[in-house]
């Protein structure tokens, strides 16, 4: 049995108590032939049996007693665990529609405020607005060349920042925060934000602390127990008054917006949502409303700066550790572009060992190794066991990331993966960062261009040094609940 930790098993007995005194533990429910998983304990469930620090590494080891498909209890609900390759794939693609919606976490809940926006919504509300959202990108250049040629110019006005650093160790973190984070601004918003703007650095510091809550213990208490979580002081609270802050935010950015909307010349995503709530406003049954607006806003701000520039901070980390990666990275970039010229999208068919690189980046860190909730929309038969309609299921993308059938290396960092045996990029089914099936990444195709764009132009200009030893470079997460935090470093870029 794995404990959180003093404090936790403190505030767990604490919690406990306070269950005990003002509930009852469900009784006489009927979870029908859910697949196998260990006893859960009265109103604790598993969670003892589960280390909050690492996650993933729990549920995988209970796989292995219980089998890729099976069913732990967080507090008193149940949670089928899909755990291997095949089982994921099986469910997200093979049977798309039945477990296609998001499915129940109080953390995320409350983000989303009860189900707004993309990412917490389900039924025709979420189709209407994923519909609406990805048709408004793409109108606005998303996947075209007006978008690569915005991240272009916002990879120089980061060269120019690195410049300024000198050659001087640095931590990475909000450099690349505010790049990646203005590309998106640019379309959502309107406008990008100068570097050293206090509230741009200020919601830029607060989405970092909510990635990072998100992954902690106290977001897994906070899942386990919301009601009582929410009354209890600690550093999830924290994180909710940051969240509060960008939703302020969001707010008196759509006030400025509504009172310049010009109906015929929308200027960005926000204008185009106001739009659609004017034209749909006599409409009862409309998915346009405000709240909706905030929160789609929140998930493409949110989902549009941590992923990418979380990946670049953790993938320039990798190549700190393997120099040699490197290297051949500059080799490459010195024949197919040289000196003299911006890296392009187009050049991504003729590199491929910085094709392969990324890919391998974005496996080994498993930014997000459970992947985002989902649940079955009816009751289903999935490998010879029934799932109750509305069960929360967790597909866990690190099973697929690293999964030896897939991986030859698995829990190594290994280019060659992506890479047949005359050095052209190779595609891998085990490939599913973006997850797969209906709920997959919105933005994929934002990202993918992005992170070629980034790594390419930053390699392009500098090598990397770290200030320590590679022995000392720790690649291992911080810390690794939902997501996968990085723990903070610093590197130095010198001019090539």
């Amino acid at each position: 049995m794995e404990l959180f930790g003093a404090t936790t098993l403190l505030l767990i007995a604490f919690i406990v108590f306070i269950l005990l005194s003002i509930t009852q533990a469900r009784k006489g429910k009927s979870n029908g032939n859910l697949p196998p998983g260990p006893t859960p304990l009265p109103i604790l469930g598993n969670i003892l049996q589960l280390n909050g620090k690492e996650l993933f590494k729990s549920l995988n080891k209970l796989s292995e007693k219980y089998g890729p498909v099976y069913t732990i209890h967080i507090g008193m609900d149940p949670i089928v665990v899909l755990c291997s390759c095949d089982a994921v794939k099986e469910a997200l693609i093979g049977n798309a529609e039945d477990f296609g919606a998001r499915g129940h976490m109080p953390f995320l809940d409350r983000i989303s405020n009860g189900g707004h926006g993309v990412v917490g919504s389900n039924g025709e509300h979420w189709k209407q607005l994923r519909r609406f959202s990805l048709m408004t990108l793409r109108n606005f250049g998303m996947g075209k060349r007006s978008i690569e040629q915005r991240i272009q110019e916002e990879t120089q006005f980061l060269m120019e920042e690195l410049q300024k650093s000198q050659a001087q160790p640095l931590d990475p973190t909000l450099y690349f925060s505010k790049a990646v984070s203005n590309v998106i601004c640019s379309v959502v918003f309107g406008n990008r934000f100068e570097y050293e703007d206090k509230e741009f650095l200020k919601l830029l510091s607060d989405l970092n602390e909510l990635f990072k809550g998100f992954s902690s213990v106290w977001a897994q208490m906070y899942n386990a127990y919301p009601k009582l979580m929410g009354k209890i002081p600690g550093p999830h609270q924290k994180t909710f008054i940051g969240f509060e802050r960008i939703q302020e935010f969001i707010v008196k950015s759509i006030r400025k917006h509504k009172e310049a909307l010009d109906l015929n010349d929308p200027r960005d995503f926000i204008d185009c949502f106001l739009i659609k709530m004017e034209q749909e406003k006599d409409n009862p049954e409309t998915e346009f409303y405000m709240q909706g607006l905030v929160n789609t806003t929140f998930d493409m701000f949110d989902a549009g700066t941590e992923t990418v520039s979380t990946t670049l901070r953790y993938g320039l980390m990798i190549l700190l550790k393997h120099p040699d990666v490197e290297e051949r990275i500059h080799e490459e970039i010195d024949k197919v572009i040289g000196r003299n010229r911006a890296p392009s999208i187009e050049d991504r068919s003729h590199m491929p060992y910085m094709d392969a690189v990324i890919h391998e980046i974005q496996r080994f860190i498993d930014l997000l190794p459970l992947g985002l909730p989902h649940k079955v929309t009816r009751d289903l038969k999935f490998r010879g066991f029934f799932i109750p309609k509305g069960t929360t299921v967790f597909p866990m993308l690190s099973s697929v990331l690293r999964d030896p059938k897939q991986f030859s290396y698995p829990n190594q960092f290994n280019p060659g993966h992506f890479l047949d045996d005359k050095g052209k990029f190779s595609r891998n089914d085990g490939f599913m960062p973006f997850s797969s099936g209906k709920r997959i990444c919105a933005g994929e195709g934002l990202a993918r261009m992005e992170l070629f764009l980034f790594f390419t132009t930053i390699l392009q200009n500098f090598s990397l040094r770290s200030p320590v030893g590679i022995e000392e470079i720790d690649l291992a997460p911080l810390m690794s609940g939902f997501g996968n935090f990085p723990r903070y470093y610093k590197l130095a870029f010198i001019p090539r």
